[in-house]
């Protein structure tokens, strides 16, 4: 592991496309800020853990699928809105 020292508003640059840097030091804690290409996903890492645990669930065969999500009541479709008139300006005589 490569392990920098920097203060706030100083950054570092990985791979020339991806820049991290310090945004503000809250006593233990560092506010950073990452500017990369939107083709490389960032998380933080307690999420990126529960993302490849999930995937690695969904490939276990014969696993019971459940649905997280509550299902939604079907509800009659709105009525049309009537249309108005256009404005007009007045003309001058």
């Amino acid at each position: 592991m490569l392990i920098l020292s920097r203060k706030v508003n100083e950054s570092i640059v990985i791979d020339g496309r991806i820049i991290v840097k310090v945004v503000r030091v809250d006593g233990e804690v560092v506010k950073i800020g990452i500017a990369a290409p939107t083709d490389i996903p960032i998380h933080r890492q307690e999420v990126y853990e529960e993302i490849q645990k999930n995937n690695l669930e969904a490939l276990t065969p014969g696993r019971a699928v459940v649905s997280a999500l509550p299902k939604l009541a079907r509800c009659a479709p709105a009525a049309p809105r009537p249309k108005t008139a256009p404005e007009t300006k007045p003309t001058q005589s």
